[in-house]
C-alpha cells in the first residue's frame, strides 16, 4: 500500500502564491512519475504537471509559466509551486504517483486532495 499525503492548500488572493507538497510512503521500491491534477466544482479532473524520476517535466498549457513542479527523490516528495494564481485555479488539487512495490508489482496511487481557493 502506498499513501500520498498532500499539504499546503489554502485561501490566497489573486496574484498570490502557494506551494503544495505531497509525500509518498509505504512499501515503495521505486517512484517513477509524480504528478498533480486538479478538479474544480462541476468539472472533470484535469492534468496540471508531471515530473519523472530523472527530473523531466511537462505542464498543462493553462499553468505553463506560472506553476513549477519539482521533487525530492530522497524524501519521496513532490512539490507544486503555484505563482500568479487566478480565481480559475480554484480547485481541489490531487497528487498522483506511479512506481513499483518492493515485490516489483506496479502501483498507481492518488492522494486525498487539498483545497486551493483563489479570491478575486
Amino acid at each position: 500500500q502506498v499513501q500520498l499525503v498532500e499539504s499546503g492548500g489554502g485561501l490566497v488572493q489573486a496574484g498570490g502564491s502557494l506551494r503544495l507538497s505531497c509525500a509518498a510512503s509505504g512499501s515503495i521500491l521505486r517512484l517513477n512519475a509524480m504528478a498533480w491534477y486538479r478538479q474544480a466544482p462541476g468539472k472533470q479532473r484535469e492534468f496540471i504537471a508531471r515530473i519523472i524520476s530523472a527530473g523531466n517535466t511537462n505542464y498543462a498549457d493553462s499553468v505553463k509559466g506560472r506553476f513549477i513542479i519539482s521533487r525530492d527523490n530522497a524524501k519521496n516528495t513532490v512539490y507544486l509551486q503555484m505563482n500568479s494564481l487566478k480565481p480559475e485555479d480554484t480547485a481541489v488539487y490531487y497528487c498522483n504517483a506511479d512506481g513499483r512495490y518492493f515485490d516489483f508489482a506496479p502501483f498507481n496511487s492518488w492522494g486525498q486532495g487539498t483545497q486551493v481557493t483563489v479570491s478575486s
